[in-house]
């Protein structure tokens, strides 16, 4: 698959070398380290046998290279995959649902750069005030897919993740239609599955509905998330943590529209098609699990914690 590789601008020369540092990465021993989380996959009877090189190479660039880290990680993902069909099945972005979403309601591109100390940035806003269940649901089904093809794609790794969230189009019926059971699972998938290293987020154009969806959100967060998250009165307090330069026009960057980052990204899903298609099968299948299944249910549930399921 051919890379457009002017979505994710890949870091280069010093902040390359600054992001291997960070993520304890040595080019002289991370193929061994490669051929050993292969094998270990290949030994485990529940989890695929093969999958691609490069999201292999990314998971272990998001657990620092700790080969532990990593396999519980590549569990949770897989575990997670079939566990969780609403967000990892029927992922196809040139569907009637999943376009409505792309085109009309929510936009969610990561920018093309990279922060001067290698993060990268995705900025979330509304387009337009009203979702339904359904809807809210494929937008972090669409939010899971980026980070699949960010799995493919960022080839050099990056030091982490910026989240920047425009909350100037959030409606009360929103907050009214989020079930607490679908903000779990997507927050267990974005904590514990994926090698997402979150740093910080920033909530923009903030209104007290945030001050209630934050309410809602908070008890499926982990403690140091929590800690991570800024809310700016004012667009230029944003500037001190994301260069201004790099952000999109409407925030008074340099880096194209939102429209056309949106417009790139919805095209970037339809080529990776054929690639969500072929995901399908590769998921962990809990009756070949060595010991106990999974139990969806004290996974999932409400009333439970992220004790169980902690990485640190």
């Amino acid at each position: 698959m051919k890379l457009k590789t002017d979505l994710l601008v890949q870091p280069s020369g010093e902040i390359s070398k600054k992001i291997r540092e960070e993520l304890k990465e040595d080019v002289n021993t991370r193929y061994k380290d490669l051929a050993a989380i292969k094998e270990w996959l290949r030994k485990q009877p529940h989890l695929p046998d093969e999958w691609e090189d490069m999201p292999l190479l990314t998971f272990l660039r998001g657990s620092s290279f700790s080969l532990e880290k990593c396999k519980r990680k590549l569990d949770m993902y897989f575990t997670m995959r079939a566990a969780c069909p609403e967000f990892f099945s029927n992922r196809d972005a040139t569907s009637p649902e999943l376009r409505e979403i792309l085109k009309g309601k929510l936009q969610g591109p990561p920018l093309p750069g990279v922060t001067p100390n290698g993060r990268r940035v995705t900025i979330c806003r509304g387009v337009h005030p009203s979702l339904d269940g359904q809807q809210i649901t494929d937008t972090l089904k669409l939010a899971l897919m980026v980070g699949d093809v960010r799995l493919m794609e960022e080839v050099q790794g990056v030091a982490g993740d910026i989240y920047v969230l425009d909350a100037a189009v959030l409606g009360p019926s929103l907050l009214a239609r989020l079930s607490p059971t679908t903000v779990k699972k997507f927050m267990i998938c974005v904590q514990e599955a994926y090698p997402v290293k979150l740093k910080e987020v920033h909530i923009i154009n903030t209104s007290p509905i945030v001050e209630r969806f934050l309410t809602f959100v908070k008890p499926f967060l982990k403690e140091k998330i929590r800690k991570r998250i800024f809310i700016h009165k004012e667009l230029k307090d944003l500037y001190k943590y994301v260069p201004q330069e790099m952000l999109p026009e409407e925030y008074g960057g340099q880096c194209g529209t939102m429209e056309e980052l949106q417009v790139q990204w919805t095209q970037k899903l339809i080529d990776y098609r054929d690639w969500f298609k072929a995901q399908d099968s590769i998921k962990a299948n809990e009756s070949l699990r060595p010991g106990k299944p999974t139990n969806y249910d004290e996974l999932f549930g409400i009333d439970g914690s992220f004790r169980q399921l902690s990485i640190d």
